[in-house]
């Protein structure tokens, strides 16, 4: 996998209020962890990072980070981000954490999951794809970090799914999670489900024939019993 250039700035001084200002010039502020010093606060332009999502949306990547301090590169290294803060009403990124790596130690990390195609049980059937599981841990190399996963939906009909185990991995990339576990399956037509609900309900509401008829041989025999019962307190008057 290739790595992305994004250079970076040392921040010198830390706070909300900070923050705020750093938001305000436009800029993205965040910490950069791991190696074998504390982590870094840093600031990086927008404007780059926002031209590196919108080309590669959806992908993993590694960032080839150069670390700026009074406009001088002190450093730099391959590193992943961890996590992004979004602004919860503008969706604007807030904040971006990143983590160094080495390229010769395996990591875990999420991968997107995309799908592939157009199920039959959609298109001809009527179904409802739902997609139950939208990214996959692997471990690997970060060279061997796919930009993402592919689940082939267009055999697929109504009630079939993909599990984990169906999932291509590119070779040295492994996952621990559950091979059984469901990405994607197709769900029945909605006139389907109320069909199979009603046909449930139907069938817990009606007895069969047999248990009807013994019903009412148990109803006449109880009738007579108390016929029986009546007519000896007669006898008895």
């Amino acid at each position: 996998m290739e790595q992305i250039n994004f250079d970076v700035q040392i921040r010198k001084t830390t706070g909300s209020a900070r923050s705020r200002q750093v938001r305000r010039e436009n800029l993205i502020p965040g910490i950069v962890y791991g190696g074998n010093s504390k982590p870094t606060i840093i600031q990086a332009d927008r404007k780059a990072y926002d031209r590196i999502y919108r080309q590669h949306a959806g992908e993993s990547l590694i960032y080839h980070i150069n670390l700026i301090d009074d406009g001088k590169k002190v450093s730099d290294f391959p590193a992943i981000i961890k996590d992004v803060q979004l602004h919860p009403v503008s969706d604007e990124v807030i904040h971006i954490d990143f983590n160094r790596i080495s390229l010769d130690k395996e990591i875990e990390i999420k991968v997107k999951i995309l799908i592939k195609g157009e199920a039959i049980g959609v298109k001809r059937d009527g179904g409802t794809l739902e997609h139950l599981m939208w990214d996959l841990d692997i471990i690997c190399l970060p060279t061997n970090i796919p930009h993402h996963l592919e689940a082939d939906v267009t055999n697929l009909g109504v009630h079939d799914s993909v599990h984990v185990k169906d999932l291509v991995l590119p070779q040295g990339v492994r996952t621990k999670h559950d091979p059984e576990s469901v990405v994607i399956t197709i769900a029945g037509s909605m006139r389907e489900e109320t069909a199979t609900a009603e046909g449930e309900v139907a069938a817990a509401g009606s007895e069969p024939e047999v248990l009807k008829e013994k019903k009412k041989e148990e109803g006449a025999d109880a009738a007579g019993g108390a016929k029986k019962a009546d007519a000896k307190k007669d006898d008895k008057k």
